[in-house]
């Protein structure tokens, strides 16, 4: 003869509670305090994403900035080579002029028609 357990099967002695007012108010309160921290991060981040872009634009004018100090710097001996370029032109045209014009000649033009003797009477 088989033997039957003597435990009769257990079933759970705790019976299913409706959720009361109180837990069902917490949980919305939760729910609540879980957005706005989800809405404070997606806020966070784009902020910082606004931040690391002015960043780089900061970056790009100081880098800019570093340009334009060097161009400048630079322009007092651009023209100081430009003043030794005109005064080297200065001088190569005055030795032309020179060497063209031997000094003491000059063309003259002489009216011959009026200092021929007219044949007509």
């Amino acid at each position: 003869m088989m033997r039957q357990s003597m435990a009769p099967m257990r079933q759970s002695h705790i019976p299913a509670q409706p959720p009361n007012a109180a837990a069902l108010a917490k949980l919305a309160e939760k729910k609540k305090e879980f957005e706005a921290v989800a809405a404070l991060e997606r806020g966070s981040a784009k902020f910082l994403k606004r931040m690391e872009d002015l960043g780089d634009d900061f970056d790009v004018m100081a880098d800019a900035g570093t340009v334009c100090g060097e161009v400048l710097e630079q322009w007092p001996n651009m023209f100081r080579i430009l003043n030794l370029f005109l005064m080297s032109r200065e001088r190569s045209s005055e030795l032309e002029s020179a060497a063209q014009e031997p000094a003491g000649e000059r063309l003259v033009r002489v009216p011959i028609e009026e200092l021929q003797p007219s044949t007509e009477p």
